[in-house]
């Protein structure tokens, strides 16, 4: 299986690729893949790294795991392939996008063009068996990420930490608030939008941040 991780990260991680835990992941998902149907396409795996190298991030934000339908998954979070429809969270993220700073509503809910300009897609769990939401939870992709979290937290200095949802705001706990923006609120389901996800005004407060410590805002 070839993947494809930006030299940068491949650095920034170096002290993962061999530790015990990182060993047994791989091996549980070379065999998962060889098993049965999962999402991202394996090339796709790493593509947050792939697309935003790590000194070139200014705002990361972190999802769950993959979406678990044929054809949605392309390693981005809340991110699907060109042509797809909008699942209900990238609807209304969309919605809060446009709301927020007036840029209208894409056609396309391939999220690359923000990964260009910076900002770090990231899912906890890289992998997903298809049509089983968080299957691949707790075999050590949480671990690999929390690496990736605790670097940017460490050796870059002001990057806007997105976190939605209870889960994400539990994973941000050990980024350095001394040195980066930590935005949080509800998660942008709609079980959950209606209470504090609308209105959040994250985006834009992202770019006041970031124009604040003299870098370009992000085209959302």
């Amino acid at each position: 299986m070839k993947v494809r991780i930006d030299e940068s990260w491949n650095r920034a991680l170096q002290a993962e690729w061999d530790k015990p835990y990182f060993e047994q992941l791989t091996q549980f998902v070379r065999a998962e893949y060889g098993r049965t149907q999962v999402f991202p396409p394996g090339r796709q795996i790493f593509a947050a790294f792939d697309a935003t190298p790590f000194d070139a991030v200014k705002v990361v934000i972190l999802g769950q795991d993959p979406y678990h339908d044929v054809g949605q998954a392309n390693g981005l979070c809340f991110s699907v392939n060109e042509g797809q429809r909008f699942p209900p969270s990238l609807q209304n993220i969309f919605k809060e996008v446009h709301d927020d700073t007036g840029a209208p509503i894409p056609a396309s809910g391939d999220l690359s063009r923000w990964a260009r300009q910076g900002v770090l897609l990231l899912n906890a769990t890289l992998t997903v068996e298809a049509h089983r939401a968080g299957s691949h939870q707790g075999h050590g992709w949480e671990e690999f990420t929390d690496a990736a979290i605790a670097a940017l937290s460490a050796h870059r200095e002001h990057v806007v930490f997105i976190l939605w949802g209870s889960y994400a705001i539990k994973k941000g706990a050990m980024i350095n608030r001394m040195k980066h923006l930590v935005l949080t609120s509800p998660h942008p389901s709609p079980l959950s939008a209606h209470r504090g996800f609308f209105g959040n005004h994250h985006f834009s407060q992202a770019n006041a941040y970031l124009q604040q410590h003299g870098m370009t805002p992000i085209q959302w």
